[in-house]
């Protein structure tokens, strides 16, 4: 029955020398008759039959039986023994190549320990990094320069004492030569005079001469921590700078202490008060309004400044302006000599008009930024005309009224 199924016999074919029949019924064969010639040996890439080396057909297995492996077509414990066909092919096939090993993967990469550097942005280029201990050798320095620029200028200064002096007495001297007495200061004690003209008067005057060596001093310390293209404002921060500060200083001279002086003197010129006015309550005086006002007066840069920072804008400052108006009124009765509401009124309102040229100095910023452009032709235009009508109304006041042009406030009189 084995042979009537060619298809399902493993068995090698029979040949014309009798090799691979029977040797007798009961399907016994000698070794002779079980050597298969080299030129018929199995190919190895054909496996023997499962019912050649012990197992069974797949097919005859149902899912259901205990153990079995379908992949295998074994039952769980069962080694099989390999057939004698298969053994003959593969001592009669060809010798494979060896199996080269694969190379050994490379070494891992070295663990660095330490600390990742912070990756550089774009908008720092050029931003230095400081650490405290530099911050404050660089403090200390910038502080030296600016003490030996103050001294270099109060050594010229000292050359110029009496001139200064003579310039500083001069709002004294007119405001009670209009209330009808002598022009001249009262020296309490021996000493009021030295220390007054040749020391603080000259270390005064040394302030605002050497006010923009301050200011780059100041600028070369904030420098480090401003980007590249906000190094370029070095130059207008210290001309505006150094210029408001003298603007201020002007301001308080030529109007405000003049104008506060003749009121504070001729308070009791009607009920018989004659002024007396020491050399050193006059100098105090003096130098409180004229470093306080030439502080105010820095305001514009200081809002200048926040909005360069960050810290504030265009919109806040406008939103909250009234809030500063007030402050602004605090501190000009602060600074003010007098108590009275007109020299309030000369101190107040040039400040208020400096914080409104802060607010737009921030906005050319915040426009600069946003990389627009302010109309810069029309608002001259503007200023023009504006000019042109103020021009025009001093004209008629000086040739129809007859009005004469002072340099002082009013700076128009009969």
């Amino acid at each position: 029955m084995a042979d009537a199924n060619p298809e399902q016999d493993p068995r090698p074919e029979q040949q014309p020398g009798g090799a691979g029949l029977p040797d007798d019924a009961s399907g016994d064969s000698s070794p002779a008759s079980q050597e298969t010639p080299p030129d018929q040996a199995a190919v190895p890439d054909q496996p023997a039959a499962p019912e050649d080396d012990g197992r069974m057909p797949p097919e005859d297995y149902s899912a259901d039986s205990s153990g079995y492996d379908p992949q295998s077509g074994y039952y769980d414990g069962y080694e099989p023994t390999e057939p004698a066909e298969t053994a003959l092919a593969e001592s009669s096939s060809p010798s494979t190549a060896p199996v080269v090993a694969p190379p050994p993967p490379p070494p891992p990469a070295p663990v660095d320990t330490k600390d990742p550097e912070p990756e550089s942005d774009d908008d720092d280029d050029g931003m230095l990094r400081m650490s405290f201990m530099e911050h404050l050798e660089e403090l200390r320095v910038r502080l030296i320069r600016a003490l030996g620029g103050i001294a270099v200028a109060f050594a010229v200064c000292i050359f110029f004492a009496d001139k200064i002096w003579d310039a500083v007495r001069q709002p004294a001297a007119n405001a009670l030569k209009q209330l009808g007495f002598p022009g001249e200061l009262a020296q309490i004690t021996p000493t009021e005079a030295f220390s007054i003209i040749w020391i603080k008067l000259p270390v005064l005057a040394a302030l605002f001469v050497a006010a923009p060596w301050v200011l780059y001093q100041v600028w070369a310390f904030i420098s480090p921590g401003l980007y590249k293209k906000e190094r370029r404002l070095a130059a207008p921060f210290i001309i505006t700078t150094a210029g408001l500060f003298i603007l201020g200083g002007c301001f308080a001279y030529f109007v405000a202490f003049r104008f506060g002086l003749t009121f504070l003197l001729g308070i009791g010129v009607n009920i018989g008060v004659r002024p007396i006015i020491s050399m050193t309550e006059y100098t105090d005086l003096f130098i409180n309004v004229m470093l306080g006002v030439g502080l105010v007066f820095e305001l514009p840069v200081l809002i200048f400044f926040l909005t360069l920072l960050r810290i504030a804008s265009p919109r806040f400052l406008l939103q909250n302006s009234r809030y500063a108006i007030l402050l602004i009124v605090v501190g000009a009765a602060i600074i003010t000599p007098t108590p009275d509401v007109y020299n309030l009124t000369i101190f107040a309102v040039p400040m208020i008009l400096l914080y409104f040229v802060g607010v737009f100095a921030s906005y050319l910023l915040v426009l600069s930024r946003e990389g627009r452009r302010f109309p810069w032709g029309k608002v001259m235009l503007w200023f023009l005309v504006v000019g042109a009508i103020l021009a025009l109304g001093g004209y008629m006041a000086m040739s129809v009224y007859g009005l004469k042009f002072i340099p002082a406030w009013p700076f128009f009189a009969r």
